[in-house]
């Protein structure tokens, strides 16, 4: 009898066992997003750090000028998904939105920064900003397509580019050669979803914010060819400040210090006009410009090489 008791026993516990472990194996592990934090919340942890947020962050640095509450949140979410720190995300991801960056806009950061911050932290990206756009109702028809036409290329500065990374790269790592031709700059940076002129800041502002200043005079060149004025490249660098840290900053200040001074001045060109009255045939009168430059030595980029030609070519036409 008392055999019987134990094997019935012994019954009981195996088949409970077994529930557990397919109640175990069928239900779903949650994987909650990170909570976000209310002011209210910094307050109860780090009265001073709540009183930063509130006055010199909020109140102060959002709202200079030389940079649009829309560029400063395309930094700000670089910079974030640089450093994978997904917990002040799903805020910047909603404030941008709200700044005017398009749903398309946001995704094709998160696709440029898979390659210039890695899988991994693009992912984590990818897992924040599908509950934001699911709760504000973006649908697929305001993503960008996975393929589709591209922005044509600058034959001559690519040309320039592939040259110098195959010397540079192509003896130690002819693999990174090929896919940094074919896939980022005959791919990835020519996606018309993002301008070039936002391409550039997400890139810069994603490699201050990781440390990569070795990169940084190449891109930081780049994103002025593309538009990105010196005050404006000045105030990405306040920005991130805040966002990646003074050191990652000041690691960066003297790179970006080297870019400034071996480009022309923004200031440097002067138009002097001379009105004429009038030439024969009766020709109206016109205007004739003149360019001239002011600065000393400087290496000019392939694009302003190019932009003084034309310069040139309109100057010689007019004359």
């Amino acid at each position: 009898m008392k055999l019987l008791a134990a094997a019935i026993a012994s019954l009981c516990w195996m088949v409970s066992a077994c529930a557990q472990a397919d109640k175990t194996a069928v239900t779903p592990r949650s994987n909650p997003l990170p909570p976000v934090l209310t002011l209210e919340d910094v307050r109860m942890v780090a009265p001073a750090l709540e009183r930063y947020t509130q006055g010199p962050l909020l109140g102060d640095l959002w709202k200079r000028p030389d940079l649009s509450p829309r560029e400063r949140s395309i930094i700000t979410v670089a910079a974030l998904i640089a450093r994978n720190q997904t917990i002040e995300m799903p805020y910047h991801v909603n404030l941008a939105l709200d700044n005017g960056v398009k749903p398309r806009e946001i995704s094709e950061i998160i696709t440029h920064l898979a390659f210039y911050s890695g899988w991994a932290n693009a992912m984590s990206a990818v897992a924040v900003a599908k509950d934001v756009f699911g709760k504000r109702g973006v649908g697929s028809d305001q993503l960008p397509p996975a393929s589709g036409a591209l922005l044509p290329i600058d034959e001559a500065a690519e040309a320039q580019r592939a040259a110098r990374v195959a010397q540079d790269v192509g003896p130690v790592a002819p693999g990174v050669v090929q896919y940094t031709s074919d896939v980022l700059f005959h791919d990835l940076w020519l996606r018309p979803a993002l301008a070039p002129r936002d391409r550039s800041l997400v890139t810069v502002s994603a490699l201050i914010a990781s440390g990569q200043v070795a990169q940084i005079p190449y891109h930081l060149n780049r994103a002025m060819d593309n538009g990105l004025t010196k005050a404006q490249a000045s105030e990405v660098l306040t920005h991130l400040a805040f966002y990646a840290g003074w050191p990652n900053v000041f690691s960066a200040i003297p790179v970006a210090k080297g870019v400034f001074e071996k480009r022309p001045s923004e200031g440097c060109w002067r138009a002097r006009g001379s009105r004429s009255n009038g030439t024969k045939n009766n020709d109206p009168p016109h205007m004739i410009v003149f360019i001239e430059f002011l600065s000393g030595p400087f290496e000019l980029s392939l694009w302003t090489q190019r932009t003084l030609q034309r310069a040139r070519k309109k100057t010689n036409v007019m004359n």
